[in-house]
């Protein structure tokens, strides 16, 4: 017996060293990531992962890390002798998929109805689905947006739902340059589109995020960056440092700092460059306002308070309905109970080895329980009547 277990002991131990290369070697990739093999007749040709310090001309490794970047693929596809190449950039949420998106888009591109946000121009297609970014190259893209609804379709499943950051909304529309907006999360990204000072002066670090945009208003070009601040209070500490590195509002005339205007209100601070005065920079600062908005999803419905004679007419007769439930209750329980003890004399109610009766000994006789209800139990000591 001991011999067949430390033999049994050896198989096993065996069997696991030959089992762990092979769980060890299973891809921890599943096969549905990345990009599908086809699409709307496309059909896909070897893909490989997008690494971040590959991609040219669209984003370094530092604005790539900025905006959550997790992982990437490229693949081409051919149809009727035509050819695309797609990029796939998986971000870690939608906001950050929304920021990279915003980097990328380009000012010829405009807006499609592929998906809420969505960009095309003739040789490129830029398209946001939660949390991944499609980045399309080829030619008369025009043509093929329905092809595009079909790769979004086959990335969607894999994508977060989660929401779209709403800070461009705080922005003004008029006379912004067309597809001049962009999310920013980094400073690295700020350097981009508001180049007026480096490292982290804006304070990312401290959960602040940025929208930025550029507009030409009588001849002038000013950029408008627009940044949310976890608490008031931080936004107000983060203003007076700004006076530290700008000529803020123009306080000192000849300043060598870059002068920048700038405006406060609860959590959002806007700051304007390239404005020739404090007039200029309000006609963009003074649109700028933070704002609460609150949804009830709940169906309403409305009261109407009724009069002093419905009110005396309904308290009448809901006290009727109550004496009337008493007297209902009261002669159920009483019926009941007599009938009890009138078919079940001394079973249920009132038996003799419960009930105690107190009495006074005047006379001889003992209390039997039968005396209350008529019914005496025969005396043995007597002989029956005849």
């Amino acid at each position: 017996m001991a011999r067949f277990q430390i033999a049994a002991v050896l198989w096993l131990g065996l069997g696991t060293a030959f089992a762990l290369p092979a769980t060890a070697a299973a891809p921890a990739t599943p096969a549905s990531a990345g990009l599908p093999d086809s699409f709307s007749g496309w059909t896909g040709g070897a893909q490989t992962p997008l690494e971040p310090s590959t991609v040219a001309g669209a984003a370094s490794t530092g604005i790539l890390t900025e905006y959550g970047y997790v992982a990437g693929w490229q693949r081409g596809y051919t149809k009727d002798g035509r050819s695309v190449e797609v990029r796939l950039y998986q971000m870690k949420d939608p906001s950050d998929g929304y920021g990279l998106y915003s980097f990328l888009r380009g000012p010829e591109m405009h807006g499609t109805n592929i998906t809420e946000h969505s960009s095309l121009s003739p040789t490129r297609a830029l398209i946001l689905q939660g949390n991944f970014v499609v980045d399309a190259t080829g030619t008369d893209f025009q043509a093929l947006a329905p092809d595009l609804k079909g790769l979004v379709t086959a990335v969607a499943p894999r994508a977060d739902p989660g929401a779209y950051p709403i800070l461009w909304q705080h922005l003004p529309e008029a006379n912004m340059e067309p597809k001049s907006d962009h999310y920013v999360l980094g400073p690295q990204g700020l350097r981009q589109f508001f180049p007026l000072a480096d490292g982290d002066w804006m304070g990312f670090s401290n959960g602040a995020e940025a929208e930025v945009a550029r507009y030409r208003i009588n001849g002038t070009e000013m950029t408008l960056l627009v940044v949310d601040f976890p608490t008031p209070q931080i936004a107000t500490s983060k203003l007076e440092q700004f006076s530290q590195i700008f000529n803020l509002n123009g306080a000192i005339p000849g300043d060598a700092r870059p002068t920048v205007y700038a405006r406060r209100e609860l959590t959002l601070v806007g700051l304007v460059a390239g404005a020739r005065n404090q007039q200029e920079a309000d006609t963009l600062l003074s649109q700028v306002h933070s704002a609460i908005h609150v949804t009830w999803n709940e169906p309403g419905s409305s009261f109407t308070e009724p009069g002093i004679g419905p009110i005396i007419v309904g308290i009448i007769v809901g006290t009727g309905a109550i004496c009337l439930f008493a007297v209902i209750a009261g002669i159920a329980f009483g019926g009941v109970r007599l009938l009890v003890k009138r078919l079940l004399p001394g079973k249920v109610f009132d038996r003799d080895s419960q009930l105690q009766v107190l009495q006074l000994g005047l006379g001889s006789k003992p209390i039997q329980v039968q005396d209350f209800y008529g019914v005496a139990k025969p005396d043995p000591a007597k002989p029956p009547v005849e």
